[in-house]
């Protein structure tokens, strides 16, 4: 063989050998490959603090073991990472936020003056917050939307416990309220409260609207209400002239709630309905025209009549029954007389469809009617009737509390199961509550810790001078709301006189006085002045 012939056998010697070593290579690495690579879990986490470092700002971070159950753990974990905001929150929003998740640890705080001393507080730091906030609210999904309260802690507590049992700030999505949060429950002031702290937390995440019971002729109507009434349950909590002031102290935030609120600019939220035209422009350009300080009723002096119009629209009309629609409906614009009377309206499917075509809207969701399903569907499935309070109206044991979630073009009901134990409210003759003392087993019927018992006997507690009660931080306790006066020469666009067909009330054992309004409660001395320029009576 030639000198060329055997350079070119030996390179292809080379070439099958390398060629050999590569194959082998690879397969040792497919081998390799195959095997599952093994992780050994960590029970650690690493917590993230700010600390101040010789006057500086300085994040540090440290190692702490969770346990081995690290999902059981999360919310332990959750609370040893410091948070400003939480660190530094006000004494009254802990001490509110505690009495909320335990309210039977917490008697002698609800029955206490620091408890008004509180709320009076909690007003003054939410009032700014919703008199910036503009007539109606735009959110976007995922939104829970909840319908009336009154005054059911029970209720709110399942809420609670189910869908922000690791608090609103760290579950995902907006809520939504839709008003009515005082009368006929027995825990009024609590609910409010919580209310009211979550808004000061949380003024960007939950919203709260005004319902009919958000004016001082409905939850000042103590004829009808009797004990369930707001006024009453604050003046027998905390005397007549400090329960007073907490009364209107209250009245004044919802003077500046929201009206409705739109979600995904698709679901229209509010808690009667659709408002009756009064312009050309849209119905929710009036409704951002109404003043952001509004008695409705009374009004105050500087309150237009129109405007006064489409706000009463908003909290008090009614989806039309099947025979109003026929019988009493205009069939030009839609609208009606609603059954209550007293001059509330109603809306038909006429006016649903304008509505929605004009607005662009597709769905109303709207609370203001007792269902014992939670959620009610009308007009062609185009209007949700939602109601979260399972008591006080009459309907049934198996009655249900519901709430909507939005969730972008999903929207799905919750219920409260009938089944569902709550752990802090029980029956009189519950074993839980048989060794409480009869002074103890006064405070929880008062505040309605606990249920089905004969009329209790008047409280022998003596309520000590609110301004003898010491504290660190004076509460001014004048209400100051200069420049706004009710008229009372106005006509009333809602006459609860007249109300002889209340639907809130069918069946409902509440009384039967037809005397409603500031004048139930007119006990006080005529010389009486509340809010500077602004005289009025209880």
């Amino acid at each position: 063989m030639s000198d060329k012939e055997l350079e070119i056998a030996a390179l292809q010697e080379k070439v099958s050998s390398l060629s050999h070593q590569l194959e082998a290579v690879l397969n040792a690495n497919a081998e390799r490959g195959t095997q599952k690579r093994r992780l050994q879990a960590q029970a650690h986490a690493t917590a993230v603090r700010e600390v101040n470092v010789k006057g500086k700002q300085v994040l540090v971070s440290s190692r702490e073991r969770m346990g081995r159950n690290a999902s059981i753990c999360t919310q332990q974990a959750l609370d040893l990472i410091p948070d400003d905001a939480i660190l530094n929150q006000p004494g009254f929003v802990n001490r509110i936020l505690e009495m909320f998740q335990n309210p039977a640890a917490h008697v002698d705080y609800l029955n206490s003056i620091q408890f008004a001393k509180d709320v009076f507080k909690l007003c003054q730091k939410v009032r700014h917050i919703f008199e910036r906030e503009p007539r109606v609210s735009f959110v976007q999904s995922p939104v829970y939307v909840f319908g009336d309260i009154h005054g059911n802690l029970e209720d709110l507590h399942f809420f609670s416990d189910n869908l922000w049992r690791l608090g609103m700030s760290l579950t995902a999505g907006n809520f939504v309220f839709l008003g009515d949060y005082v009368d006929r429950g027995k825990s009024c002031l609590e609910c409010i409260a919580y209310l009211f702290v979550m808004k000061y937390q949380l003024p960007n995440k939950v919203f709260l609207l005004r319902g009919n019971h958000e004016t001082r002729d409905v939850n000042g109507w103590e004829e009808h209400y009797g004990e369930r009434s707001f006024i009453f349950q604050c003046r027998n909590r905390f005397g007549d002239d400090v329960g007073y002031r907490v009364w209107e102290a209250c009245n004044q935030i919802f003077d500046r709630l929201p009206l409705a609120a739109v979600i995904d600019q698709d679901v229209f939220c509010v808690h009667g309905g659709i408002p009756r035209p009064i312009s050309n422009q849209t119905r929710i350009q009036d409704m951002l025209s109404v003043p952001r300080v509004a008695g409705i009723n009374p009004p105050y002096e500087h309150e237009d009549d129109a405007y006064q119009q489409v706000a009463s629209d908003c909290i008090w009309s009614d989806p039309a029954s099947e025979e109003q629609e026929m019988t009493s409906v205009d069939p030009e614009t839609g609208f009606g007389e609603s059954l209550r009377g007293g001059g509330a309206i109603c809306f038909g499917n006429k006016a649903v469809t304008n509505f929605l075509k004009q607005q662009g809207f597709s769905y109303i969701m709207r609370a203001h009617e007792a269902h014992a399903e939670g959620v009610a569907l009308s007009k062609g499935a185009r209007v949700f009737t939602v109601f979260s309070t399972s008591q006080d109206h009459n309907q049934g044991a198996n009655a249900m509390a519901g709430c909507m979630l939005v969730d972008n073009d999903k929207l799905q009901v919750i219920n409260r199961s009938p089944a569902y134990k709550n752990q802090y409210v029980h029956r009189r003759d519950s074993v839980s509550v048989s060794n409480l003392s009869p002074a103890e087993m006064e405070k929880r019927l008062k505040l309605g810790l606990v249920r089905e018992n004969p009329d209790p006997d008047e409280s022998d507690e003596e309520w000590d001078d609110f301004d003898e009660e010491e504290e660190e931080e004076e509460v001014d306790i004048n209400i100051q709301q200069e420049g706004y006066v009710f008229d009372k020469r106005r006509r009333q666009s809602i006459d609860l006189s007249s109300m002889t067909n209340n639907l809130h009330d069918l069946g409902a054992d509440l009384g039967n006085s037809a005397a409603g309004g500031m004048a139930a409660v007119e006990e006080e001395e005529e010389e009486d002045t509340i809010d500077g320029d602004a005289e009025m009576k209880p």
